[in-house]
């Protein structure tokens, strides 16, 4: 009996150490300059004229906070960067919003959380287009209920209309996400509410949002549930498409990513609290690989599949990392076509 308890022991300690053994790392090209307070959310936007000029927007989570411009070097472009923000949390970016009949321009939106709004610049010339910020949640008199965390902008190929789609810190189990249109007409721009729609499981909060826009769906992180999908077009309906991967993470579904091939897309989602990144198929939301890109309590994460010069040659995943700065990553270094 004694040698079948001690046995029983040892397979229990093979396995918990099996359990934790740390993936390979995989080292990242650039490590940004440190954020003065708390990194949380990165934004890369492709420069058209010149790919190797773009620039990757980042949160820096504060009272104090701000909106943080890096070169594909990693150094901080002061003259791009926006301050004295109150608590900016998740940032997003879409090109092409249409200012009138004559002027087009590629936009970064962003929540600010203590002011309950969200933000609206262009990009690259950082010129504010929301009279100061729209505020959102404004139906609901509870003051948890209104502070806005998650953003991810949809532009549809139906309609080729703008859409932000924003979460906030805590609500009910229903309608946990709201969208709203992003027009402009003569008086200036304008967030108008189309509706709201997503489940919450309840069991903490849901931050990460991220859009295809060319299949109008969208993802979403129930952070300790699973990864929700429903329809970013609204025409399409409230209902949920899918609600999957929750068994590959060891806590907190955080930042999430999709990158885009010709015949093939990827869902790369933040393993929290395993310092990892999960990767699913886009179509099918199979689980493919684990990998460790030596970031820590990573919230969100970003991608680009396009060249961008001579510095990522195949595309760029940029994460959030704990030490108040970004993980720039070489696409190619993930290994998603192999």
């Amino acid at each position: 009996m004694r040698k079948l308890k001690i046995n029983i022991v040892f397979g229990i300690t093979v396995l918990l150490l099996g359990c934790m053994v740390k993936l390979p790392e995989i080292v990242a090209t650039i490590v940004t300059e440190q954020t003065p307070h708390d990194t949380d959310d990165p934004a890369i936007w492709v420069n058209p004229k010149d790919a190797s000029k773009s620039i990757v927007f980042g949160t820096d989570k504060d009272t104090d906070g701000g909106i943080y411009a890096f070169d594909l070097k990693g150094k901080i472009i002061k003259d791009k960067s926006i301050t004295n923000i109150k608590r900016p949390n998740n940032i997003d970016l879409e090109y092409g919003f249409k200012l009138n009949d004559s002027t087009k321009v590629d936009v970064i939106a962003f929540t600010e959380r203590e002011r309950h709004q969200i933000r609206l610049f262009s990009v690259p010339e950082m010129n504010p287009l929301d009279h100061g910020g729209f505020k959102v949640f404004t139906d609901l008199t509870e003051p948890e209920f209104n502070l806005p965390m998650g953003i991810a902008l949809y532009k549809s190929s139906k309609t080729e209309r703008l859409y932000a789609i924003v979460g906030r810190k805590a609500y009910l189990m229903e309608g946990y996400l709201y969208q709203y249109e992003i027009v402009s007409d003569s008086l200036g721009v304008h967030a108008n509410f189309v509706r709201s729609f997503g489940a919450f499981s309840g069991k903490k909060e849901i931050e990460a949002i991220a859009v295809d826009n060319e299949t109008g769906i969208v993802y979403y992180s129930d952070e300790k549930h699973c990864i929700r999908k429903y329809y970013a077009e609204p025409s399409m309906g409230d209902k949920e498409i899918y609600c999957f991967g929750g068994e590959y993470f060891k806590q907190d579904i955080e930042g999430i990513a999709i990158a885009k091939y010709e015949d093939k897309g990827f869902l790369i989602v933040s393993n929290q609290q395993s310092n990892t990144f999960n990767i699913f198929d886009l179509k099918t939301n199979v689980f493919i690989k684990e990998i460790n890109l030596g970031t820590t309590e990573t919230d969100g994460c970003d991608v680009t599949t396009e060249s961008l010069g001579s510095a990522f040659p195949n595309g760029l995943f940029v994460s959030m990392n704990n030490d108040r700065n970004f993980y720039f990553h070489d696409l190619a270094t993930l290994k998603l076509i192999e």
